[in-house]
This record gives C-alpha cells, structure tokens and sequence, in this order.
C-alpha cells in the first residue's frame, strides 16, 4: 500500500504544478477530445435507445406485444372471429413475464366526408383493455366509452380528422368491407382525437367499443378477433412467444376433443358449425413489422461504430499527450531510476497521470451528453419527418446502468492500451538522463 502511495503521489506532484505538462496544450486537447467523444457516444447511444423504446412502444400499443388469433394466410386484419375461451386467458396469464391479456375486434372500413375519403381499421377495445396510451396521446374529446351499454363513438388521428374535414362530436357513415359478411353501414360519433407522432400508424387506425364491432361481424359478444398479449420484457418476446405457442397448441388440442364430443349424435349441419371453429395461431409485432425491426437493429451497428471512432480518436490524442508528459519529464525519470524506482513503478505513474485526464474528460463529456440530450429530451430542438422516420422528433433515453457501463468500458479500455506507450520508460538511463535539459 505504501508503494502505490509513493507512486500516486508522484502522479498527482506532475499532474499539479505550476508549469511544464500541466498546463500543456496537448493535456488540455487530450481531456477535451474524451470529453466530446463521450459526449458523442452518450447522444448516439440515448438517440439509438429513444428510437427502439419509443417505436416499439408506440407499435406495441397499436398491436400489442404479441396476439392470439385465427390462423390467417392473407395478412387481412379482419381475420375470423375465434370464441372466447376463459381456459386459455388463464393459460396465457400462467406465462412468466406475462402483464396483461385483453381480448379485441377489428373491423376494416371506409370514412366518406364530403371533403375525402379514407380507409381504416377499427378497433373495438372492452373495459378490460389498457388505453394509458391513446389517453396520453390525445389532442381533443375523450376517449371511446366501454360499459355495458352499446355505444357508437369512435377515436380518430388528428390526421385523418384534418384529411377528412372532420371534428369531435361529429357524426360520421362508414362503410364495412371484408370478412364473410357483405358490406354494411353504420354510424359513429366522433369522440376525440389523438396524435402518436406515427402518422403511418395514425393514418389507418381508429378505435372504439368492442361491442360495436364485434355486432358488425354478426357473431355476437363470445367471438372476437383475438386476444392481445403484453409482456414486462421486449428482450424476451421470443421465448414467451415458444411457451405462448405450447399453451395455445395444448388449447386447440382440448378444445378440438370437446368439440368432438360435442357432436356426437348431433345433427349433420349442427355438427359442422362446432367443427368450424377456426385454427388458432400466435403472431408477434416484430413478425407482423419485420423490416422495421430489422431498421431499429441496423441501428446497434451504427452505434457499435460510432463508439469504436470516438475510443479511436480520444486514445490518439492520449498517446500524443502521454508522450509528450514523458519528453517533459525525462530528468525526472533519470532521477527516480537513479533513487532505486523501477521501470514497473514508473510506468504506473504515467499511467496514473493519464487515467486523471481520462477521467476529467469523461465527467466533463458526460455532463455535456447528458446536458444535450435533456435538452432534446424536453424541447424536441431536432425535428424528424414523421413519414420517414415514424416519430415527428428525436427520441431520448437515458439510463444510469448504461451510461455507467459506458463510462467503465471507455475507460478500461484506455487505460490499458495507454500502459503501451509507457514501454518507453524502459529505454530511459540515469546516466544520460540526469543531464537532460
């Protein structure tokens, strides 16, 4: 303890005086280079986070993590009503990672105002189905009522409503298509407005009672279009998608043996209606948006790179300064050799001295990252275009586990490639060095 006392003094003694490398230029450009690298690396890294957890966030909300619902080969969302079955919420529900499970009906339709037409598909929600997110993204009106009574009211995008020249409290006809029945009219009232930031998403979607919809489809209040699935963990979706499949597997497979048993004796026709009942089958929001979750990964490469410059361009400027603090100090080294120091100990101090600028240079990057992404964070400065790029402004997320992680990694791994350039201590003699000036 004593040695590394000895050692750590001496870095601080170079690190403090009054003249010479501490108050060097390339000291001084060192520390600032790994602070903007940090800086450079903590933005990227806040904007690649915000993208993925508000992208899937918001998708999410429109589509759930992951749905049961009738296998379907067309991509239609007015796939066939399935029925309700408590056994299999139950089943679901048994899931580790499982947080909610809600059934819904979907309904494909055509809005025709005066002023345009639009295609949507509308969603019918029940009591039991979260909305924190179309509440927190609404502009005007209020969200779609769901009680006992049937209700006609409908929440549209502010998008659509400009579209279509429409405004809450409106009355609105729609048109029906799709499924196997032949298309229908009906009439909603415009309850409220709300903008997500994905005009696409926005655009095509619209919400209301389940009841309504599921009246559209002719079945009645035990069929619906399937049952949306949320979980505590996106990182997992692919597992509890594989043990959401065995439930549902072993569910078809009971449901297939009651229904035969059902039929026995029973009437032809009767028979076959039982026998109907679709196939159910498990889809997940990264397989129903493939090529934008391929985009949200291509986005982890561009971190990766990013990250790898900026280690590259604050380890050059280190090496730079770690030399030149050695030139500097050359008679120093002669004398500490001559008093006994070895070249191991030597090398610790430099190395000493270069981990202070590094550090400095991360708290000073890191006050600076985190001060320009909050600033994003709460102004929305830098605007996207929301076709594009689905979001109408950059996204921010902080977290302290990764901005930690970071700060350990960037410095890990400088400081150990800085111990290569101390080797030059080695080639230092007390002889000559003595009487360097």
């Amino acid at each position: 303890m004593a040695k590394l006392n000895v050692e750590l003094f001496i870095a601080r003694r170079i690190g403090g005086g009054r003249g010479g490398e501490s108050r060097g230029v390339m000291v001084r450009i060192a520390t600032a280079t790994t602070a903007v690298g940090m800086a450079v690396m903590i933005v990227a890294v806040a904007v690649i986070m915000g993208f993925r957890s508000e992208i899937t966030g918001k998708i999410s909300a429109f589509a759930g993590h992951l749905r049961v619902q009738a296998l379907d080969y067309g991509g239609s969302p007015d796939t066939p009503p399935i029925r309700l079955d408590e056994a299999l919420e139950a089943g679901v529900a048994s899931i580790p990672g499982f947080v909610s499970v809600a059934p819904y009906a979907v309904k494909t339709g055509i809005v025709r105002t005066p002023e345009a037409t639009a295609g949507v598909v509308v969603k019918g929600v029940g009591a039991d189905y979260d909305l924190g997110f179309f509440e927190a993204a609404l502009v005007e009106g209020s969200l779609p009522r769901r009680g006992d009574v049937l209700n006609k009211d409908i929440l549209i995008s502010a998008s659509t409503a400009r579209t279509l020249g429409l405004a809450v409290d409106d009355r609105v006809e729609m048109l029906f298509v799709g499924g196997d029945r032949p298309p229908r009219r009906d009439r909603f009232r415009v309850c409220g407005l709300y903008s997500s930031g994905m005009e696409e998403m926005d655009s095509q979607f619209a919400l209301a009672d389940i009841r309504a919809i599921q009246r559209l489809t002719g079945r009645g209040e035990d069929h619906v279009t399937g049952y949306e699935i949320v979980i505590d963990d996106m990182e997992r979706l692919e597992e509890f998608e594989r043990r959401l499949e065995v439930v549902v597997d072993a569910r078809t497979g009971v449901v297939a043996r009651e229904a035969g048993e059902a039929t026995e004796g029973v009437a032809a026709g009767a028979a076959e209606a039982v026998r109907s009942e679709p196939v159910l089958a498990v889809r997940s929001v990264t397989g129903d948006y493939p090529q934008l979750f391929d985009w949200l990964k291509t986005h982890d490469v561009n971190a990766a790179v990013i990250i790898t410059i900026m280690v590259v361009v604050a380890l050059v400027s280190m090496v730079s300064a770690l030399l030149i603090i050695l030139l500097e100090r050359i008679r120093m080294i002669g004398i500490l050799k001559t008093l006994g120091m070895t070249n191991r100990s030597l090398r610790l101090v430099f190395v000493m001295r270069a981990a202070r600028i590094i550090l400095l240079g991360l708290l000073c990057g890191d006050a600076l990252g985190i001060g320009l992404a909050l600033l994003q964070r709460h102004t929305g400065a830098v605007a996207l275009d929301g076709e594009g790029y689905f979001l109408s402004a950059v996204p921010i997320e902080l977290g302290a586990g990764w901005i930690a992680a970071l700060n350990v990694g960037v410095f890990v791994v400088l400081v150990a490639l800085l111990v290569l350039p101390t080797t030059i201590v080695g080639r230092i003699t007390p002889e000559k060095t003595i009487r360097y000036q």
